[in-house]
């Protein structure tokens, strides 16, 4: 058969596009290269803290000297943080769910040595000024994980973290983003005791619904706007979180929580755009050390199962493989002891400030948060989907972006 040189190039091109296709991961693989990638990340440290070793064999990597005291707290805070609504699926019958239920275990018997102050692993939580910071990380995993974290908990365990948590309450936040921290500490106070303060739990939340906010999805961190990921890292996930609890115990304010999930899901489908053909995003802005941590609003907005209706599921759970990938690939992001190293994508410390140290990098859990969608979700289920960058670099149509009033 004769094939005319005009109708080969089509054909080949046919031909390409469909074994692309075929190639492409499924969602069942995408998850397991996630939960693979959670269990590198958390097993030294929840390991660690369950046999009260944390402080003896956790490194400290940084440019000074002057945070270890207070890197501990920060490497469990930011992991249970974004590992919790992967626990809060709870244990089950397959492979993934009796590994779930492994570190489940590891979580709770290692929190209890948390707050034991006979504990070698008793962890700092009232000192100026890190402790509020990371009290509050510790505080938003437990109420993303309420049932199988919190609930699992001894009485004396949850009596000692409810005093610790309360210790933080000596750190006065500065007038930005810590706020935020302030008013999460509360938040769960309020859920776990029914108690709070008040003036603590509304004082950021009312700074940033009143004065901070800068338009189409954007928040000031203080009364000024940085271009960086705190959006992603704090504002959005905490603010959102809090108010949720808020309007649970119908707090004055609460009636915010509706334009704020508005505006998490258009700042959700921002950083979904952000996300490159290849999978990677602007390295821009403070903190970039917590690698694909940058993209916790957008794993919340999906764990919420808010994203805009142009956005599918499986397009979001595709752009952030290959991202996590991308960054992961890279044997230098731990070290022989698999503890993570300071870095983007490898081993840099010199992208790093001088307030980030081996705990701050946990912070990169938090871009897992999508793996609370339990496996049979559209997110997972669905076929591979490209991603708008994706799709607009190959001439495909895509939903023309517009800011929210």
């Amino acid at each position: 058969m004769n094939i005319s040189k005009c109708t080969l190039p089509a054909i080949l091109a046919v031909f390409f596009c469909m074994n692309a296709v075929a190639q492409q991961p499924s969602g069942a693989d995408d998850r397991a290269f996630w939960v693979e990638t959670l269990v590198k990340i958390a097993d030294p440290v929840l390991t660690n803290l369950s046999n009260n070793t944390l402080r003896k064999n956790m490194p400290y990597e940084s440019l000074t000297p002057e945070r270890s005291d207070f890197a501990h707290l920060e490497a469990v805070g930011r992991l249970l943080c974004g590992i919790s609504p992967w626990l809060e699926l709870g244990p089950d019958a397959t492979p993934e769910g009796r590994l779930r239920k492994k570190y489940i275990d590891l979580t709770v018997k290692g929190l209890a040595n948390a707050v034991d102050p006979s504990s070698p692993d008793y962890l700092v939580f009232g000192k100026p000024y890190q402790p509020l910071v990371d009290a509050a990380f510790l505080a938003q995993g437990l109420l993303r994980a309420r049932t199988q974290v919190w609930e699992n908990l001894d009485k004396q365990a949850q009596e000692r973290m409810i005093t610790e948590l309360k210790r933080s309450r000596g750190i006065k936040p500065w007038e930005n983003n810590w706020l935020l921290f302030a008013s999460m500490v509360e938040a769960a106070l309020l859920e776990f005791t029914g108690e709070c303060d008040m003036q603590r739990l509304t004082y950021g939340v009312y700074k940033f619904r009143d004065e901070w906010y800068k338009g189409d999805a954007l928040y000031g961190n203080g009364p000024a706007f940085h271009m960086d990921y705190y959006n992603s890292f704090v504002i959005h996930p905490m603010l959102t979180d809090v108010l949720g609890v808020m309007k649970k115990h119908g707090i004055e304010g609460n009636e915010f929580y509706d334009t704020q999930v508005k505006r998490l899901a258009r700042y959700a489908d921002i950083l979904e755009r952000f996300i490159s053909p290849e999978g990677t995003f602007p390295v821009v802005g403070r903190s970039i050390v917590y690698r694909f941590g940058a993209m916790h609003a957008l794993g919340q907005a999906a764990l919420m199962q808010i994203l805009p209706e142009h956005i599918v599921p499986a397009q979001v759970r595709c752009a952030m493989t290959a991202v996590i990938r991308n960054q992961m690939k890279s044997a230098d992001n731990f070290d022989a002891g698999g503890w993570l190293r300071v870095g983007f994508a490898g081993k840099q410390i010199g992208m790093s400030e001088t307030y980030i140290n081996t705990g701050s990098t946990y912070l990169c859990a938090m871009g897992l948060v999508e793996l609370g969608l339990p496996a049979d979700n559209e997110f997972w289920s669905a076929p591979y989907a490209g991603w708008t960058s994706k799709k607009a670099w190959n001439g495909e149509e895509v939903q023309i972006d517009h800011a929210i009033k």
